[in-house]
């Protein structure tokens, strides 16, 4: 069976009949009384506000706010403030879009990069595979300024394209964005859409994802967690933060998506019960690739390892990831459980690092919160 046929029965057996909207919030069982508490305690500290949802295939437990929108805005967050995902998108949207792919037939994993991207040249280059790309093991750098490089997004995939590899394929871990464009192209040039309109008809609308996108128009800006203050003294709002994607007009695979909580527990309902269903593609993206040796990147998405945000009490089959603005998302499919935190943690600005305690934090508290006592 395809993946794209697959995907759209699990997402039919995910949501509510009807089609109907998940819980703008739930009330909150004691048992996460601690991961609220601590939550609450990390406001004005760690981010200025947040979201967390939690939750297994077929219900979600906790969903909630806390604190408010921005330093200089005190209106308090719902269940429904939409946040900048950052480096989410990578997996929300461009992991997902290529899974789809790979189970239409029309990507090949360990195919070259060339096969779908021509203008990716360079010395070694040909060696590298979309599986490089997907596990940030290609050898290209982690990022470069093309927001001031280049002067439109297709001058900007084409500096990507063209950028030197610093290591051989294969041989070394570099979390690379830059990585994350070049398979842009390969999703736009096998779809022949540009990767927001392809995720819109192939994920988001089939899921119900409705707070969901890139670009997010006029009207969500009320709804919208400010991000950074820029150098000229505004704050950052309904515009991607991250600056090379903003180059790439707001649509990229490395950065771009804006979404809620809500939504983003739908596609993790999806994705749990998708893995419990699926014997091959879903378990074989969130499996760990070990490309390089001792990297715990799977195809797309990280796995917990030491120091990691997953915290120290997910299984051995937990995959997630995190995106600079302050988010997160954690999937363990031995515990039936997801865990999603979005903040604002660069709002005033991306000094702030203390969510790097807080993460790991909630997740531990959540699992504790769930399992029963001795």
């Amino acid at each position: 069976m395809r993946l794209r046929t697959f995907a759209l029965a699990a997402v039919a057996a995910c949501r509510p009949a009807g089609a109907a909207p998940a819980p703008a919030s739930t009330p909150i069982d004691q048992r996460f009384e601690p991961v609220i508490s601590y939550l609450r305690s990390q406001v004005d500290s760690a981010f200025p506000g947040a979201v967390i949802a939690v939750g297994r295939h077929d219900t979600v437990l906790l969903l909630s706010a806390v604190g408010h929108y921005g330093v200089d805005d005190p209106r308090p967050v719902t269940t429904e403030t939409v946040y900048d995902l950052a480096s989410l998108t990578k997996v929300i949207g461009l992991t997902t879009a290529c899974m789809m792919l790979v189970g239409e037939g029309k990507l090949d994993l360990d195919a070259p990069v060339q096969r779908y991207v021509p203008a990716f040249r360079g010395a070694n280059k040909e060696r590298v595979t979309i599986r490089h790309l997907l596990t940030h093991s290609s050898g290209l750098p982690a990022w470069r300024p093309l927001y001031i490089e280049a002067t439109t997004r297709t001058v900007a995939f084409a500096m990507a394209d063209t950028t030197p590899l610093l290591r051989q394929p294969g041989d070394t871990f570099v979390y690379s964005d830059l990585g994350a464009m070049v398979l842009t192209q390969v999703v736009e040039g096998l779809t022949g859409q540009r990767l927001d309109a392809y995720l819109d008809a192939h994920e988001f609308k089939p899921l119900g994802m409705t707070s969901t996108r890139f670009l997010p128009p006029s009207e969500w800006r009320n709804r919208i967690a400010p991000t950074e203050r820029s150098q000229d003294g505004t704050i950052i709002l309904g515009t991607v933060h991250d600056e090379n994607a903003w180059k790439l007009g707001g649509v990229s695979g490395h950065a771009g998506l804006f979404s809620t909580g809500p939504d983003l527990a739908r596609f993790a309902r999806w994705l749990l019960t998708a893995w419990s269903k699926d014997s091959g593609r879903v378990r074989g993206f969130t499996k760990r690739q070990d490309i390089p040796p001792g990297s715990s990147r799977a195809l797309g998405w990280d796995t917990p390892s030491e120091n990691s945000s997953a915290g120290t009490k997910l299984g051995a089959h937990a995959f997630g990831h995190t995106g600079f603005t302050g988010t997160s998302i954690w999937i363990d499919p031995d515990k039936d459980l997801f865990i999603i935190l979005l903040t604002n943690r660069v709002n005033p600005t991306r000094e702030n690092n203390r969510i790097g305690r807080v993460r790991p934090r909630v997740a531990d508290l959540v699992v504790d919160a769930l399992t029963p006592p001795p």
